[in-house]
């Protein structure tokens, strides 16, 4: 692919690469995204999963977010794909800056990545909303029903449901990063996720790459754009 030998010009020619990235970056590691053909939107449950993951079902209906939790968010089996791996190896030899996901799973820092900002969290930390005691993914995986604190309160994840909002610190770093980054690479998200959709819009550079398998609304403003997957294209730097 000619775009592919452009991109990787552009990547040996830049010590300041940033990053960021969506579900589809871990669709090929098998965790199913929310919007495509098989994601969780076109599954079927007694209550949509954007109603299931929202602050307020969790405050209500705790045992029945938690049963959907464990079954459709959970992947610990997953392990990092080509992507994840070729981007940890572009931040080894200095040239990437660093990672900013939307993803929750992990993977990047599984794969060897050091600077991950981590937009919506990660189910691998847990907390108490009682006393804020920390609590790994097996504390989780192991309960039954809602998981409880040794001082009796809830376990809720460290990730942001609807409803939330995103850290603060963690979105400031990652507007930092992007206006100052030399090249962007935006990968496998559908950009449609606000606040995090618009930090594409603090890129001031020339070298804008989209790569994703579906149209996104900020096709127009790449400097190049290869819509298809991640992995076909990372398998190629």
């Amino acid at each position: 692919m000619a775009d592919v030998a452009v991109l990787r010009k552009w990547v040996e020619e830049c010590d300041n690469i940033v990053f960021f990235g969506g579900a589809g970056v871990s669709t090929e590691s098998g965790i199913p995204d929310f919007r495509s053909v098989d994601g969780l939107y076109n599954q079927k449950y007694k209550y949509p999963p954007e109603v299931i993951l929202s602050y307020t079902f969790f405050m209500r209906n705790q045992a029945e977010f938690y049963e959907f939790y464990r079954d459709k968010i959970i992947f610990l089996d997953a392990e990092p794909n080509i992507t994840h791996k070729k981007l940890a190896q572009l931040e080894a030899d200095g040239r990437l800056k660093a990672v900013i996901t939307q993803n929750i799973d992990g993977l990047h820092q599984k794969a060897g990545s050091k600077k991950v900002l981590e937009l919506h969290g990660s189910i691998l930390r847990n907390y108490c909303m009682k006393c804020g005691k920390a609590y790994g993914i097996e504390t989780i995986i192991k309960s039954a029903g809602v998981p409880s604190c040794s001082c009796g309160g809830t376990i809720k994840p460290d990730v942001v449901l609807y409803e939330e909002g995103l850290d603060q610190d963690v979105l400031s770093e990652a507007v930092r990063l992007i206006s100052e980054a030399e090249m962007l690479i935006v990968g496998g998200t559908s950009l449609s996720v606000y606040p995090a959709a618009g930090l594409v819009r603090y890129y001031k550079g020339d070298r804008l790459v989209l790569i994703n398998r579906s149209s996104t609304p900020y096709d127009s403003y790449a400097d190049l754009l290869l819509q298809c997957g991640l992995g076909e294209v990372f398998a190629q730097l």
